[in-house]
């Protein structure tokens, strides 16, 4: 669908590299009538790159409700608004998901402008399964309920993704050792910047890497980690009829009832007396 008048674009931006911005996403937010982002003053250093003029509004967190109501004013008077975060796809550890919901159930069009997305980015190059994943955004703050929320993941199967400040990295670090010990992860630091790195290792060895070397302990992290591993499937329980049935015609009752009893565990006479009775 095309970005026109009443639609509300969804505009993903840049991470770091600047050229990473498409053509598309370029021409919808120079032909938008306004464009809704989470910093306007960052956001205008982009615009003026750019060379886009587009008016822009505020939307971030504290904010968001009340400029619902101002966005779909506008949609409803036929204008097309864009919606960008500071940087990457909106929505995503960003807000805007009370406006999408909101101009839906207002009978608007919401179009995708895809692009940039830490969470994909380091999922492509972390070497873990993709098939299934699970995001969650940054993790607590607070230690405790940080650990509670790892020990929730600890039996997580599917590929666990989280976003991680440099401010709490260190700490997130020993809780990542201590419940995870040996479980593999990636750490993608500052993705598509200049100083952009990954490594993969142990949970139990990240502390250890970061201490190595302050500037690993800078920028914007992702925390790709590896799903627990299945629990292994119990072996099937065999019935002794079942078994005797397949040994009789095989082997003598006496041979059949031994071998029966030491494969499920029941007393041998008790074997021997179940088979002299299927036996007939």
């Amino acid at each position: 669908m095309p970005s026109s008048a009443t639609t509300l674009s969804i505009v993903a931006t840049p991470i770091g590299n600047l050229d990473d911005m498409s053509a598309r996403a370029r021409e919808v937010l120079a032909a938008a009538d306004v464009i809704a982002a989470e910093d306007t003053r960052h956001s205008r250093r982009l615009m003026s790159h750019l060379g886009v003029g587009t008016p822009l509004i505020s939307l971030h967190e504290h904010n968001e409700s009340a400029r619902i109501d101002q966005i779909i004013e506008r949609l409803a008077a036929g204008e097309h608004v864009a919606l960008i975060s500071d940087a990457g796809t909106p929505l995503i550890s960003d807000p805007g998901y009370a406006l999408v919901a909101a101009v839906r159930a207002a009978g608007h069009a919401v179009v995708a402008v895809p692009g940039p997305c830490a969470v994909i980015a380091a999922l492509s190059v972390a070497g873990l399964p993709t098939d299934r994943f699970v995001f969650e955004g940054f993790l607590p703050s607070k230690p405790g309920a940080r650990r509670a929320r790892l020990e929730a993941l600890a039996e997580e199967p599917r590929t666990v993704v989280c976003y991680e400040s440099s401010h709490r990295i260190v700490a997130t670090a020993a809780d990542l050792a201590e419940r995870f010990g040996m479980r593999q992860l990636v750490l993608a630091r500052e993705l598509t910047k200049l100083h952009e790195q990954s490594v993969a290792l142990a949970a139990a060895e990240l502390p250890a890497w970061l201490a190595a070397d302050d500037n690993r302990r800078r920028g914007e992290f992702v925390l790709v980690i590896a799903g627990a591993p299945e629990p292994q499937s119990r072996p099937r329980e065999i019935s002794l009829d079942a078994l005797l049935a397949e040994l009789l015609p095989l082997a003598g009752t006496k041979k059949a009832a031994t071998i029966a009893a030491r494969l499920t565990g029941t007393a041998r006479n008790a074997a021997y007396q179940r088979a002299l009775e299927l036996a007939g």
